[in-house]
């Protein structure tokens, strides 16, 4: 455990934001102050067409995922259009805008230093087998995509969506890695009526949080495991959102516990340490 970083505990109220799909322009769901993150900030920006903002992100590194329609973003000096699932991992110190008919999840934390701006196409990670793949089995299979990790130079911020089959388990085997890293999972692409339902726990048999969830809501792991399950006959799908507690040192993907009596069959992220 890093001893310089003191983990917060799993409440319902500090560990559940509820549809922060809900409303226009940009506005915070997320943040230390407000929440059981440490270092993880996440909000949202939804415009109409014609609309745009403009904002300095100042010591955080950014993430900015289009979630839905088409993003037009200008930081830097360049120019970059988001569509569905793509990302852009903007530096700290920097000014952005954003435009067109667009739905973004937006997540930073704050950082010391200052790395590469990077566009990463959906299309891309869908091409990059260490990058993109299914794991899981029968009763557990999903699809399974990392947006920002090792193609991305950051300091902590770490992202990347998930699919799930109908009914299935995902996040299986329970794993954590709370000595490095906490996590918030935002669903998404989940049209009513469907829900999941999930858990974070640091003892199965007294779970600290077992929570229904539906389109747009948030749920924060600052430690514990985190295992979800879809409803029969929808999936659960969700943005996932990590920040390491140690820049650069703790900021790796695929590096977790698993619950020692699920553990025979690995962790199912191996295929990400190609």
């Amino acid at each position: 455990m890093n001893e310089a970083v003191k983990l917060k505990e799993i409440t319902p109220e500090t560990c559940v934001v509820l549809g922060t799909h809900k409303g226009k322009g940009r506005r915070t769901s997320v943040t230390p102050e407000n929440t059981a993150s440490k270092f993880l900030h996440y909000g949202r920006i939804t415009l109409d067409d014609g609309e745009t903002i403009s904002f300095e992100n100042k010591t955080h590194e950014t993430g900015l995922v289009c979630l839905n329609g088409s993003a037009r973003v200008s930081t830097n000096g360049e120019a970059f259009t988001l569509d569905q699932y793509d990302a852009l991992y903007v530096p700290r110190d920097s000014t952005i805008e954003v435009g067109g008919a667009c739905d973004l999840a937006e997540l930073s934390a704050e950082v010391e230093h200052r790395y590469p701006l990077q566009f990463v196409a959906f299309d891309d990670v869908r091409k990059d087998g260490a990058l993109s793949f299914d794991t899981g089995e029968a009763t557990n299979r999903r699809n399974l995509n990392i947006l920002l990790g090792k193609n991305v130079e950051a300091g902590r911020l770490m992202a990347g969506v998930t699919f799930s089959e109908k009914g299935n388990w995902t996040s299986y085997p329970p794993h954590e890695h709370a000595s490095i890293l906490e996590e918030a999972y935002l669903y998404i692409d989940m049209p009513e009526p469907s829900f999941g339902i999930q858990l974070v726990y640091t003892d199965l048999h007294k779970p600290e949080l077992a929570q229904i969830v539906h389109e747009g809501d948030v749920v924060i792991m600052p430690k514990g495991y985190h295992p979800n399950v879809a409803c029969p006959h929808g999936s659960i799908n969700f943005l996932w959102m990590m920040a390491a507690h140690r820049e650069g040192i703790d900021r790796q993907f695929g590096v977790v516990n698993v619950q020692p009596e699920f553990s025979a069959n690995g962790s199912g992220l191996e295929a990400s340490q190609k």
